[in-house]
């Protein structure tokens, strides 16, 4: 039945068919399916453009680009009801590059550039252009041109995810001024949000804390985010330690690794379940205790964030940074737990995420109740190739394949590109699809697990569906995420990639956001696309505390990837040649310094 109502919508694809003097021509989707389109005299095309770049226009080399059958494009215009069938005018198209075979997204410094931008952007936002980095002027909430709401909180692990950003941004680019602010950063959580108990000789990291007018603080202990309310959640103190564990691989500061170690110890006194495996989600903020009846829906639960974020929030860059085997076993303990019991094909292509005690599958907590976040599962995929390259099993390779295959059928905009958000796990009778939990926006977060989950799989395993998923996701990531007026990233877009700025999904920075997974793509995009797939070198930067890295070390391997698969071709410090490493192992043999130098190394792939 032909839809009776006219209506802007998305299509994207591949091109075919173009006829110069109808002008026409078709869209075929990534499932198949084949759409006629129609220019009229004001269709005007772009070519997407990265941060402080803006776009392209090529005018009338439009048509020119529309000639290249194969091409990846999306197609922005309005369907009109007709007798015989809906007739779609493209009002704009937007593509990937000039040249029929290239993505700019796979340039060597795309995501480079994109790092330093959306770095620059939280910077001037948070501390002003040109500036003294103080932490005191700090503040969780951002409007979405960067401006500070009124609202005087400082959550801990924003400051900490927008940490694990600005040093991320400090190894692909070497600006000092991002590793100024990581370093002030990680010091600020120290002094004022940290808490020891030297009972138990563990750290622990509060909420957050209000900033009063006089410069006078007051904490906030247990969270007062709603999900978690009044209760202490491992996911707090797990994102507590990405930044300072980010910052850790590029300085070896003692002080930060302290913080760290006793965190953790943290997660083996008293989240860990010794008995039955895993992580609880939650602890009661007086006796520490995951059993208290203070947690409500919380007591006794385990669940995605207190099992898997350990890995991608710090423990995969703890390892880097210290190749500890206690680390890695933490690690391997992880990934074991997430395959042994997240896996539930026998009743949905989705995996399960809340836990009761005993792992017995929690379908009634809270909003979460028997849904599934697109995201997670995708995460898991992403994670489990990079594990899989410290521990080799094949459960976790063939866990990760699952995903890889089922996941574009369930949880991918097979209409637009993109990954949705939160859909119920299984399908009501009277549907044929999964149903949205509530809305079918895409989120950037989720853009990023999709972007990565599918690199990794193509660059680990080969397989050219693997790169098509890839190259898609980042290319709706890159069409219509990158806010090219106020510069940073969308929270969310439509499922037509038209940005949505309602309420806190308008700010560039709140309880959700800093700018940790837009610069965390930025940062392992560039290592997964230069080494793995295009097969270009890569340049890190690092620069260790004077009396850093006590073995005289400097670990740089870029990420968990297959042994053998990358080697270091050169190192510099201070911009001259340094010989001191070994290239197999990833290790640059530190001289004796007497003050903090700069250390270039480029990564290089094994053709």
């Amino acid at each position: 039945m032909n839809t009776q109502f006219e209506f802007s919508d998305l299509i994207a694809g591949y091109l075919s068919n173009y006829n110069e003097t109808a002008k026409t021509f078709s869209v075929t989707t990534t499932d198949g399916r084949l759409f006629d389109v129609s220019l009229t005299a004001n269709t005007y095309a772009r070519i997407t453009g990265n941060l402080n770049e803006g776009y392209e226009y090529p005018g009338d080399g439009m048509y020119d680009l529309l000639c290249q059958d194969g091409k990846m494009v999306f197609v922005y215009g309005i369907y009109y009801p007709q007798k015989e069938k809906n007739a779609f005018e493209a009002k704009v198209i937007d593509f990937c590059s000039s040249e029929k075979e290239t993505y700019r997204f796979e340039e060597p410094d795309w995501w480079i550039k994109q790092a330093r931008s959306i770095g620059e952007f939280y910077v001037n936002a948070e501390f002003g252009k040109g500036q003294e980095i103080d932490y005191q002027n700090y503040r969780t909430r951002l409007h979405i041109n960067g401006e500070k709401k009124p609202e005087h909180r400082q959550e801990t692990d924003t400051i900490s995810r927008m940490v694990y950003g600005l040093a991320s941004a400090y190894m692909l680019t070497g600006e000092d001024v991002f590793l100024e602010a990581a370093e002030k950063g990680s010091e600020y959580l120290r002094d004022h949000m940290r808490l020891i108990d030297t009972d138990y000789n563990v750290a622990y990291w509060c909420h957050g804390i209000d900033v009063k007018a006089d410069g006078s603080e007051f904490k906030v202990f247990a969270s007062e985010f709603g999900d978690d309310y009044e209760a202490i959640p491992a996911y707090e103190q797990i994102y507590a330690l990405a930044g300072l564990t980010q910052t850790y691989r590029i300085t070896g500061s003692n002080k930060i690794f302290n913080d760290i170690k006793m965190t953790t110890d943290l997660f083996d006194k008293f989240f860990v379940d010794n008995e039955k495996g895993g992580y609880y989600s939650h602890v009661d903020p007086i006796m520490f205790s995951p059993h208290d009846e203070s947690l409500g829906d919380n007591r006794s639960k385990k669940n995605w964030n207190s099992v898997g974020d350990h890995a991608p929030a710090y423990l995969i860059n703890l390892w880097l940074a210290t190749e500890n085997e206690k680390y890695g076993k933490f690690l391997e303990g992880t990934a074991d737990c997430i395959t042994d019991h997240f896996q539930d094909y026998e009743n949905s292509p989705f995996v399960q995420e809340k836990f009761n005690d005993d792992w017995s599958h929690d379908k009634s907590w809270k909003w979460q109740q028997d849904n599934g976040v697109i995201g997670h599962n995708l995460k898991i995929a992403w994670n489990l190739m990079r594990i899989n390259s410290l521990y080799a099993k094949d459960k976790y390779v063939d866990f990760a394949k699952k995903i890889g295959a089922v996941m574009p059928k369930v949880g991918m905009d097979k209409q637009r590109f993109g990954w949705y958000d939160v859909v119920a796990r299984t399908v009501p009778d009277e549907r044929d699809v999964h149903p949205f939990a509530w809305h079918d926006r895409k989120a950037w977060w989720q853009q990023e697990q999709g972007i990565l989950a599918y690199q990794i799989l193509y660059g680990v395993i080969g397989g050219e569906e693997y790169l098509k998923y890839a190259r898609e996701s980042a290319a709706f990531y890159n069409a219509y995420f990158l806010d090219h007026d106020d510069g940073g990233i969308y929270f969310n877009v439509l499922n037509n990639g038209i940005p949505y700025l309602l309420g806190n999904e308008r700010l560039k920075g709140s309880h959700s956001m800093a700018c940790y997974h837009s610069i965390e793509l930025c940062y392992l995009s560039a290592v997964y696309i230069n080494l793995l797939h295009t097969k270009k070198p890569l340049d890190l930067y690092f620069k260790p505390e004077v009396d850093g890295f006590t073995d005289g070390i400097l670990r740089v391997a870029p990420d968990l990837l297959p042994k053998g698969s990358i080697y270091i071709e050169n190192v510099w410090i201070d911009g001259e040649e340094y010989a001191d490493f070994d290239a197999q192992k990833l290790h640059v043999r530190l001289p004796k310094l007497t003050e903090r130098k700069q250390i270039k190394v480029r990564i290089a792939p094994r053709i």
